[in-house]
């Protein structure tokens, strides 16, 4: 069973998001502020992705019923 967070997220992206993160946390900027931040950036764009998904999903099981 997927964590919660997952959900709709596909394998390849949840790899691809994760090697992101450990590059930018290797080879990404020293310190920026919250607007600036890459990693910042991923987060949210992610939590975008994990919202739609679950907005996505909520549509399909609310039509089926």
């Amino acid at each position: 069973m997927s964590k919660p967070e997952n959900k709709g997220l596909s394998l390849a992206y949840r790899v691809g998001y994760r090697i992101q993160m450990a590059l930018m946390e290797i080879f990404g900027p020293a310190q920026l502020g919250a607007a600036d931040d890459p990693q910042m950036r991923l987060k949210r764009r992610r939590q975008a992705r994990v919202e739609a998904a679950r907005a996505a999903r909520l549509a399909r099981e609310g039509s089926a019923s």
